[in-house]
């Protein structure tokens, strides 16, 4: 089977989307398949991605990389997004490849540059199938980045929904990962979903714990006997960060915030104000930049309570990276995580924007090592059922079930 991949970022970029695709691309190599990919080019944000040049051309065996012409995407200086001249590169790439299938991930972000659905054209051309993944909810990014009064906010919210059902509804087939997920589109409108675990985890991470690991590795030293809590993701809006700076002067007058050490792993437009507002609050509070994916598995078994304030995660890849690290989550009861979380078993849910529930949750962990590791223990054998060769051997399925309909 020859696969063609159209995707609205890659590595060196590091998100759910890309490390996915990283991952999906190493295995359908190991097995044998062929593939193009086609996603922005980095090269103008070599300053920040000195590395890009490492994930283009043939990076695996069977594995063709193409970087297509690309602009910064909503002035966001961290991401890049097709432009419509590249276009022509992808359809003059796919004429010679001649692909059996084509993939389309986080379709609404290439319509934008290409100002087309991605890929149809040449897949009805070809009487090829042309399937989507739904990776990102922007329906409801909307108000974390451009507020508006709530009559134009709705309007726009109608508007934006109709684009998505119609864009979506383009293509033969729309792929989650989440059952929340399929609820949510099913809603919206969209015909054709499948929902199953496309989504894996690497196995065996929380061996990589060992003493000192923080003064070794990011020279932070005297946290060994505090309860470090990881924030794995972007600094930005969508990620929750408000909630959390929010909350953050009652989380001072309830807990004892010496005796917690707070781990930053990512970066984003947030970054200086988040520093700026949680430095009143707590001395020990450490931003670690932009973490490697090769080193996000020691970061997490190191820590001891990975938190996310996001409501808007499609699954959540790193709630199922600190399952396999050993370490529960606290997350809101919202977005994909519930599929993954059991509130009170391998982590906890809180109610929405309810501080009073967060904090009485992360009390407990906190007061309760041992319950702490109770948890841990159990995400640890609940994530055992995840892996990257089940979610591509799903993945696979439903392509080979798409090519055998049109044969």
């Amino acid at each position: 089977m020859k696969i063609a991949i159209l995707s609205s970022g890659f590595f060196p970029v590091v998100d759910g989307i890309t490390i996915t695709l990283y991952n999906r691309l190493k295995k359908l190599s190991e097995w044998g398949y062929q593939v193009l990919l086609f996603c922005p080019d980095y090269r103008s944000l070599q300053h920040i991605y000195p590395n890009w040049q490492d994930y283009t051309g043939n990076i695996f065996s069977g594995v063709k990389i193409i970087n297509l012409a690309s602009t910064k995407f909503l002035d966001w200086e961290l991401e890049r997004n097709v432009d419509r001249q590249s276009y022509r590169t992808v359809l003059n790439a796919l004429e010679e490849f001649q692909p059996d299938i084509l993939h389309i991930d986080e379709p609404e972000r290439l319509f934008l540059g290409f100002l087309k659905v991605a890929g149809k054209d040449f897949a009805k051309r070809k009487n090829i199938p042309c399937v989507s993944f739904f990776h990102t909810n922007f329906l409801e990014y909307g108000a974390d980045y451009f507020p508006l009064p709530t009559p134009i906010e709705a309007i726009v919210k109608w508007s934006f929904k109709l684009f998505i059902r119609w864009l979506y509804n383009s293509y033969d087939l729309t792929i989650t990962s989440s059952s929340v997920t399929y609820q949510k589109l099913k809603q919206m409108g969209i015909k054709r979903i499948v929902y199953d675990e496309f989504l894996g985890v690497d196995l065996g991470n929380d061996r990589l714990k060992r003493d000192n690991f923080f003064e070794d590795t990011y020279n932070i030293p005297n946290i060994n006997n505090k309860t470090k809590l990881i924030f794995l993701g972007r600094l930005t809006p969508d990620k929750g960060w408000n909630f959390t700076i929010d909350l953050f002067s009652e989380l001072a007058r309830q807990i004892d915030l010496n005796k917690i050490a707070i781990l930053i792993a990512g970066d984003g437009i947030m970054r200086a104000e988040i520093a700026q507002k949680l430095a009143k609050f707590a001395r020990h509070i450490h931003f670690l930049g932009r973490v490697s994916t090769d080193c996000v598995p020691s970061l997490l078994a190191n820590s001891d309570i990975h938190v996310t304030t996001s409501e808007k995660e499609t699954k959540g890849l790193t709630v199922l990276e600190a399952f396999a690290a050993g370490i529960p989550v606290i997350a809101p009861r919202a977005g994909g995580v519930v599929d993954t979380i059991q509130d009170g078993v391998n982590g906890f849910l809180f109610a929405p924007q309810n501080q009073s529930d967060f904090i009485a949750k992360l009390k407990l962990l906190i007061d309760n090592p041992n319950l702490c590791q109770e948890m841990g223990d159990r995400a640890k054998r609940d994530v055992a059922a995840y892996s990257w060769d089940k979610g591509v051997a799903n993945l696979i399925k439903v392509w080979e079930a798409e090519i055998a309909k049109r044969n």
